[in-house]
Formats: C-alpha cells, structure tokens, sequence
C-alpha cells in the first residue's frame, strides 16, 4: 500500500477562513452532515462562516476548540472534492479531511504508487493547485492501524500554546536543572507570567493525556 498526502488550495467554505490565521479544522464526512473539531485563537469568524454556509446542528465549545455537527454535507458547497478522482483511480481517502494555512490536506491511499501518481496528473490536468506534502509505503503495521502517524497522536494545540511551548522547549525550561523560568519567557513573548504558565499547563495536560495510552 501507499499513502500520500496532498495540500490542495481552494477557496471553499472551509479553506477561506484558515488561510492568514492559526485556525485549523477536521473534517469527517458523514454524507448528510459532517463532524467538526476546529481550533485557533480567531475561532468565532470560522464558525460563524459555517453557520452562514452549511449551518450548525450542535456544537461544544471551550478555550479556542469546537466540536461542530453541521447541518448539511460539505460535499454540496465544495466544487472541489475529490471523490470522483479517487474512484477512478481506485485511492480511498483516510479521514479526516485537514484545513490549515488556506488549503486541504487529503491524506489518500492506493494499493500501487502508479495510481497516486496518475491521480495527481489527473488532478492537475483539471486545474488544481497541489503541493504533495508526503508520500510513503506501507509495509509494516503501527499500533492498531497501519495508517497511523504522528500526527494523529498528537493532539491539537492552539497556536499561541505551540509558541510558548517551543520557547520553553528552546530556552530550556524542561532541562535539569532548569535553565529559564516562566517569568523569563513571559518577558520574551511580552505576556504575563500567569498567562504562560497557563498555556503551558494546557499544553502539557493536551500532551499527556493523549500520549499517555500509547505507553500501554
């Protein structure tokens, strides 16, 4: 098997609204409605996109994420899908569906290379701007699924707990001894002390209880 992930720009209602921002989304496609999470610190312009678009059935909100279940298929507002390609070049598309930095990250399957390369022709030849971000085989199972990356044990941080968590990590806050403090790195990033170290205790407890059950 092989796999390869293509970031495709387009201009649809859920591209636009992460393009110039640290918002992000992902998607799962349930054909009548989809299944949302979505995060950054501008989140209320995303949402109210949807809303205005494919409406929102149900949503859970918190601390810069969503959970969302729109109230219609984003098949139906999306010119750009690629579902009829994938068919004609037997590829599956591993869900889910990732917006970020204004384009659609499609992580796509094929039993033979030659199909993922004759879908990005196919793909190009139509018009479509794709930046193939990674192409692999698959030849040994990870985990529970043999479509497992990094990526998706990782969970997803706000931009703003990504910075202060890789100034930390830079600075040397994590060593022993420690080689920075908080209030040190509140003053590089120009924040409060009390607001790194909250960023920090999220993005810690994000990490931990998601990484957590891999060490089993």
């Amino acid at each position: 098997m092989y796999e390869a992930t293509f970031a495709i720009a387009d201009s649809t209602v859920y591209t636009e609204p992460t393009e110039g921002g640290d918002c992000r989304i992902e998607l799962w496609c349930n054909e009548h409605s989809d299944l949302l999470y979505a995060a950054g610190s501008r989140i209320e312009p995303l949402l109210s996109r949807i809303r205005d678009t494919v409406g929102v059935e149900e949503q859970v909100r918190h601390d810069g994420e969503a959970v969302v279940i729109t109230s219609s298929c984003f098949k139906g507002h999306d010119e750009s899908h690629i579902d009829r390609y994938l068919a004609a070049h037997n590829c599956l598309l591993v869900p889910p569906l990732r917006y970020e930095d204004g384009t659609k990250h499609c992580r796509i399957l094929a039993l033979e290379a030659d199909s993922l390369t004759d879908l990005y022709v196919d793909l190009l030849e139509d018009g479509f701007h794709i930046d193939v971000r990674s192409k692999r085989e698959i030849t040994v199972p990870s985990h529970s699924s043999p479509l497992l990356t990094l990526d998706d044990a990782l969970p997803e941080l706000t931009g703003r707990q990504r910075e202060v968590l890789s100034l930390a990590v830079e600075r040397g806050y994590y060593e022993l001894p420690r080689e920075t403090t908080t209030e040190a790195l509140a003053g590089e990033l120009e924040v409060s002390r009390r607001t790194v170290e909250d960023h920090l205790r999220r993005a810690e407890r994000k990490l931990l209880t998601t990484l957590v059950s891999y060490l089993y």
